[in-house]
């Protein structure tokens, strides 16, 4: 459906159904250069078993109007400012890679909105290397083939995957190519200047899943490691066999994770 946030419009996904507010709300934030349709069959699935659905596009990616936001704190600010229009007062926040940066602050920031949080491919800091980065502002199409060789394991090749009949890094590709130029640039940099992870970690007080990738080359697991251990009662899972775009090359798994968590 097309929302209105801060007087921009913009676009939330809703899984297929009518979102209702008064159903258990989950809002889905994607990753850098991505947009709502990483979450096709998570979102689906929840909407279709009880769950008020909204996968978002950050100002600036897929749908949505206005430019890409330059800082986590303000993606933050832009979800809760989301919650509002559609008249949600709590909901479950699922982010992956740089969306599970904005969970993470946009939890600590407004605890009474955020019931619970799953972060998937999370890893603080989250730095992105300098050839990279400059990549991402000169030269996006070899940006994007770093990413995509990055964001996936040799498992993603295989014909026994389990999406068979999909090309994984060529969707992968395709969803980069398709967002707005200079959008890989101010996400990553947003996740490259992000600080206070940490800090953020010990104001929570709610349910915390994170769901980590052994194979991740983009945000290593380990990277996790030290903010987990500061959420009291923060469960962690590692899925082998798995690169950096978990939902595409373990799509049941997480989604059996996401389902058990936020029933």
């Amino acid at each position: 459906m097309e929302i209105e946030v801060n007087g921009q419009k913009a676009y939330a996904y809703t899984g297929g159904k009518t979102f209702n507010p008064k159903l258990p709300a989950v809002l889905f934030i994607h990753g850098g250069e991505q947009d709502h349709s990483a979450w096709g069959l998570q979102s689906r699935y929840l909407a279709h078993h009880g769950r008020g659905v909204l996968a978002i596009d950050l100002p600036g990616h897929g749908r949505s109007g206005g430019a890409a936001l330059a800082r986590i704190g303000d993606m933050a600010d832009w979800i809760v400012a989301a919650l509002d229009w559609a008249g949600v007062r709590t909901a479950a926040l699922v982010g992956h890679s740089m969306g599970s940066l904005v969970a993470l602050e946009c939890a600590a920031r407004y605890p009474q909105r955020v019931s619970r949080i799953a972060l998937l491919a999370f890893a603080y800091p989250m730095r992105v290397s300098r050839e990279l980065l400059q990549a991402t502002k000169d030269d996006e199409p070899a940006a994007h083939a770093m990413i995509n060789a990055w964001s996936h394991s040799a498992y993603a090749h295989y014909p026994s995957n389990p999406g068979p009949g999909f090309w994984v890094r060529g969707e992968n590709l395709r969803l980069m190519q398709r967002q707005k130029p200079g959008v890989v640039h101010a996400d990553y940099s947003a996740c490259n200047d992000y600080g206070g992870g940490r800090e953020r970690a010990a104001q929570l007080g709610c349910p915390t899943l994170f769901v980590l990738a052994a194979r991740d080359r983009m945000t290593p697991a380990r990277g996790a490691q030290e903010v987990a251990q500061a959420i009291p009662g923060a469960r962690t899972v590692t899925l082998q066999d798995c690169g950096h775009n978990l939902m595409a090359e373990k799509p049941d798994e997480v989604l059996d994770l996401l389902a058990e968590f936020v029933r």
